[in-house]
């Protein structure tokens, strides 16, 4: 307690400009600022501060020491913050945005247990597979899943995620299993298309990201319905491993190319904010860490 008092008050000394200023914010006499300020400079062995009977000046050793100090009071006032808000009550209205899939998937049925957690929240849930403006559209949260690069974005990551090539056992029998990219073009490949284009699909090779273009007799907007072909034995899709992992743990598919994975499209939830958000988003945030957290709860999904 002494030591963290020192620090408190080496830290109110050195921004209010004089003992005597830190003396009246603490309702306590000069003197005793001075004792404290005495005892840390002994307990630590170097200077802090120059003091004249009009001034006081931070030594090198005392600036450097008091960025330090902010920091660690600045992260002390947080975690008392955060603790207490803990027994309060999350409330209000909560916006989401997540794609269209995955929210079905794996937003939407964890929503009523959440809710049944925190009673005096109102949740909206906006499922759409486009980039949304969070603080222009009112969201309050967004759930994408992609390789966070962008330094604008704030976002806490929610589970591990990677697409991986998939088929059929029976897909694969009919006509072999690719061993290279260059296979690729003798299989028929789900593609997704969106917005009148084709995407291709993400590898790593040589130590370098390559897109390929794939080629096929089925493509589609929706990847769902490339799901359900792939597992109707179609074709190869491309495909994220939250919508296909509990189906390759049961063989329903099976994983090929793998050693030419791509890294990223983890999925996060992104805020406008880091700091001073509302109880109901951190609330909500922390539930879905905890329920993607356990190694079962992928595994449940069907």
């Amino acid at each position: 307690m002494d030591q963290f008092k020192q620090i408190s008050t080496f830290a109110e000394v050195a921004t209010r400009g004089s003992l005597s200023a830190a003396a009246r914010a603490e309702g306590v006499a000069p003197a005793m600022i001075g004792r404290r300020l005495d005892a840390l400079e002994e307990r630590l062995g170097v200077k802090l501060l120059q003091r004249t009977t009009r001034k006081i000046a931070l030594t090198n050793e005392g600036a450097a020491f008091l960025e330090d100090c902010q920091r660690i009071l600045t992260e002390l006032e947080e975690a008392e913050t955060s603790v207490s808000e803990r027994s309060a009550r999350a409330s209000g209205q909560l916006t989401i945005s997540a794609p269209a899939g995955f929210g079905r998937q794996h937003i939407a049925p964890l929503v009523p247990s959440f809710l049944s957690e925190h009673r005096e929240v109102k949740l909206t849930l906006s499922l759409n597979d486009r980039v949304v403006d969070l603080i222009g559209e009112g969201v309050d949260v967004a759930i994408r899943i992609a390789s966070l690069t962008d330094s604008n974005l704030i976002g806490v990551k929610l589970a591990d995620n990677k697409r991986v090539v998939v088929a059929s056992p029976g897909y694969l029998k009919r006509h072999g299993t690719p061993l290279s990219l260059d296979e690729l073009s003798t299989h028929n490949c789900l593609a997704f298309s969106g917005d009148g284009s084709q995407r291709g699909w993400t590898f790593r090779q040589n130590g370098k990201n390559m897109i390929i273009k794939v080629d096929g007799n089925m493509v589609c907007n929706d990847g769902e319905v490339l799901h359900d072909w792939a597992l109707s034995g179609k074709g190869l899709a491309w495909r994220s491993m939250w919508e296909v992992g509990s189906e390759i743990e049961a063989g329903k598919l099976v994983t090929v190319l793998d050693e030419f994975n791509a890294p990223g499209n983890d999925i996060y939830a992104i805020f406008a904010q880091r700091r001073h958000l509302p109880l109901r988003i951190r609330a909500f945030v922390d539930f879905l860490r905890h329920a993607y957290s356990d190694p079962h709860y992928w595994q449940k999904k069907t």
